[in-house]
């Protein structure tokens, strides 16, 4: 969908964008083999032209920090099918006030967690070899927390925050409610935990039991796993009602 995307590029409107594709720049590819076909008014068609060439370049590279600064923040999801084998699906947990006590990564094939008092400080490092970030809710919690926790961090990549991308496509409530919906599965010995037993399983570990913080760890695990089918189905999902709307010849 990202290569079929110019609404990124400066000037360039969804009316725009739709005309393109009717006329058949399905991708910026077919756009610029043949710059004279497109009948689109001046300044519209030097910018797309010039922006779509610069787009491919920078795909090519893979610079995720372009697109991440030209498209807007709802529409990075049309990014996802290019960056996510460098996608973190991501999750934190808090002692229920500002301090991050886990923060749970998952790669798509391994999981990551960081832990408050044993190895937090190395996420920043590590997350800085992403390229995507995949969250729910995670522009009005995840990454305020974590600037909070971490005042030099630098979180230049795409973000596709599931929570409002799956309220879009009519899915509703929180995570554990959503993964009801659709029929995904959570192991039975953590049905039930939410955020507030989240908090409690931490308090439980600081008072010496081991067993509260590999509880959290399993409860936190379940959280980013679950992202990577929601991922793919919020793009499936609009990519289809998107195309279906802007239909391409």
């Amino acid at each position: 969908m990202l290569t079929r995307t110019y609404i990124h590029i400066p000037g360039i409107t969804e009316s725009v964008e739709r005309e393109l594709w009717l006329q058949g720049a399905e991708d910026w590819y077919a756009l610029v083999e043949n710059p004279r076909r497109w009948r689109i008014s001046e300044p519209y068609l030097s910018a797309v032209l010039q922006g779509a060439a610069t787009s491919i370049d920078a795909l090519e590279e893979g610079d995720h920090a372009y697109f991440a600064t030209r498209l807007p923040v709802k529409e990075h999801w049309r990014a996802y099918e290019e960056f996510r084998l460098n996608a973190a699906y991501l999750d934190i947990e808090t002692d229920g006030t500002t301090q991050i006590t886990v923060i749970g990564v998952y790669d798509g094939e391994e999981v990551y967690q960081f832990v408050l008092g044993d190895n937090l400080d190395e996420f920043p490092d590590f997350i800085a070899e992403f390229s995507m970030l995949v969250t729910f809710g995670g522009l009005n919690f995840d990454v305020p927390m974590l600037y909070r926790n971490f005042p030099k961090l630098a979180l230049d990549q795409l973000h596709l925050d599931l929570c409002p991308t799956l309220r879009r496509l009519g899915l509703r409530g929180g995570l554990k409610r959503i993964e009801q919906q659709l029929g995904l599965l959570r192991d039975p010995d953590l049905d039930g935990l939410s955020g507030r037993e989240a908090v409690q399983l931490w308090q439980a570990y600081r008072l010496g039991h081991e067993t509260a913080l590999e509880t959290l760890l399993r409860y936190n695990r379940e959280d980013i796993v679950n992202l990577k089918p929601l991922a793919g189905l919020a793009y499936k999902r609009l990519r289809e009602r998107t195309t279906a709307l802007r239909p391409i010849r």
